[in-house]
């Protein structure tokens, strides 16, 4: 009886694996076949980096509109066509408001309350309530603070010759974005150039280290067994974090509000949205942060009284999530900006001679107005992005019934479930030589003022697409090109004997990572 009732629970685990692993092909959907114990192996393992895993979903149906995927566990839909992502990410947003969450609710209060993992009213809420923090002009008030943060990392390379003559920019530029957020975002000032440990940076690195077999197994485990993470209390992030970064934003606040301190950070941004006091501005194009930069939504501009008030839980969490995705994927953008521009020391030379004659008219000072005017600083950031997307991947999960109607002779009505996720292959799509020719090669000229009107908003998603897409492209683009403006105007970014070109991804992760690190130098301009 005892091995009856193990055989028949194998035999149900099989049959629901079975029918899981095959969801979209039982829909008349073009599919690979997958295997449950490879699919775990892939992602404990990381076999090949996951850009190529989600190049490959791109590229398994070629000639379709989209196809049956598979990731973490979840069966997927994999869109290829422009205009049927313009229709779900955009126009019939309403039916793909989520993202895909596999934290349960409740286990971890600074992730499920962040604007990335919230559902619904409470993210429309909360996106209406940050987005007049990201405009233009919020940005400029900022610009200074950045500004500081690079200026005192040209000076200390200057400063220090004997560093700059081999650089990891990994390292290097993590300090810089945890300096910039620590600022802009925690109103905390830090060096952490001169200070490498000091206990911001120690924690940051903590938040968004994702790299190793333990940290991969504990997302399988909260993929596959939500409950069971929630029942043994299994945390997304390590109980150090959240405690310090919670003490941060309590203390900052307290102090801010005995002492009627203004500061132009998030934080203050927040507190002021919690009195109510923070309204959205429109943003002129002259006041753009260049050609990547995505557009708000209705939604976001749309001023709402937040249901519930905003506690300093909340506050914690959105400062905690524009760390999350600030710190390691920034970074990684300019560690590749700057690998191009080694490689490519035409192309150096071509945005040092522009900086050179901003700063000639501008009496050696660049300002907010004078960085966005600069159009092949702008080409070069926007060529990066294409060619190493910050989203390598989005996803949306369905909220209501949608049915894509069949248009090619293959196709059937595919009806889309409540909890099925459609996922945007970005990376795939950015190196398809249908939209890029000869995607490989770096090349700025596809974003000058000819060329850049002929590309088409879905087949280029850095910041992803739609009203859910990243509120902080400004911020991004802002923080990158300060600090390259600052460093290109004194330094050569130049090879070393360690550097590694071609470049070599790294399997490990869930971004573009090298294997044995970005070894470069500075080398002092005459």
């Amino acid at each position: 009886m005892f091995w009856l009732l193990i055989g028949l629970l194998l035999a149900l685990f099989c049959w629901f694996n079975y029918k899981k692993l095959n969801y979209w092909a039982s829909k008349g959907v073009n599919q690979k076949r997958v295997y449950l114990l490879y699919e775990i192996y892939k992602v404990l393992c990381m076999r090949k980096p996951f850009a190529e895993i989600v190049k490959d979903s791109y590229n398994d149906f070629p000639n379709s509109r989209y196809n049956g995927g598979f990731q973490f566990y979840r069966p997927v839909l994999v869109l290829r066509d422009s205009e049927l992502i313009k229709q779900i990410t955009v126009k019939d947003f309403e039916y793909f408001t989520d993202h895909m969450n596999f934290i349960p609710e409740g286990t971890e209060p600074l992730w499920t309350s962040n604007l990335f993992a919230l559902k619904g009213d409470k993210w429309r809420d909360m996106r209406a309530t940050l987005s007049p923090a990201f405009t233009g002009s919020k940005m400029r008030a900022m610009f200074a603070l950045m500004s500081e943060c690079a200026q005192e990392v040209s000076k200390y390379f200057e400063n220090h010759p004997e560093e700059k003559k081999s650089i990891e920019l990994k390292d290097f530029f993590t300090r810089y974005t945890n300096d910039i957020i620590a600022t802009c975002a925690f109103g905390v000032q830090c060096n952490s150039i001169k200070q490498r440990k000091n206990e911001f940076y120690i924690m940051g690195k903590m938040a968004t280290d994702f790299t190793g077999f333990w940290k991969n197994f504990k997302v399988i485990l909260y993929v596959m067994m939500p409950k069971l993470c929630k029942v043994i209390g299994i945390t997304f992030f390590d109980n150090k974090v959240s405690m310090f970064f919670r003490r941060i934003i309590k203390d900052t606040i307290k102090m801010r509000e005995k002492n009627d301190i203004t500061r132009p950070d998030m934080i203050h941004l927040l507190m002021e949205a919690r009195k109510g006091r923070l309204n959205y501005e429109e943003t002129s194009a002259a006041q753009e942060a260049g050609f990547a930069t995505v557009k708000e939504s209705e939604i976001g501009k749309t001023v709402k009284k937040v249901k519930d008030a905003i506690t300093d839980d909340d506050i914690t969490a959105q400062a905690l999530i524009f760390f999350f995705a600030g710190f390691d994927t920034v970074a990684t953008f300019m560690v590749l900006m700057a690998y191009e521009l080694a490689v490519n020391p035409d192309i150096q030379e071509r945005l040092q001679n522009e900086i050179d004659a901003v700063l000639e008219e501008n009496d050696g000072k660049i300002t907010y107005e004078s960085i966005n005017k600069m159009k092949y600083l702008d080409m070069v950031t926007s060529e990066t992005l294409r060619k190493w997307p910050v989203a390598i991947g989005m996803d949306r999960v369905c909220v209501k019934t949608y049915t894509i109607p069949a248009v090619l002779p293959d196709e059937v009505p595919v009806t889309i479930q409540v909890g099925d996720v459609i996922s945007v292959p970005v990376y795939g799509i950015h190196m398809d030589p249908k939209y890029y020719p000869n995607p490989v090669k770096f090349d700025p000229e596809r974003f000058n003022d000819e060329n850049k009107v002929n590309i088409k908003s879905q087949m280029y998603m850095p910041f992803g697409s739609g009203p859910r897409n990243c509120i902080g492209s400004r911020f991004a683009l802002l923080e990158a090109k300060v600090v390259f403006v600052s460093l290109l105007s004194k330094f050569n970014i130049v090879p070393t004997e360690k550097s590694e070109i071609p470049l070599k991804l790294s399997n490990a992760g869930f971004s573009f990572n090298s294997k044995k690190g970005f070894w470069f130098a500075l080398k002092q301009r005459d």
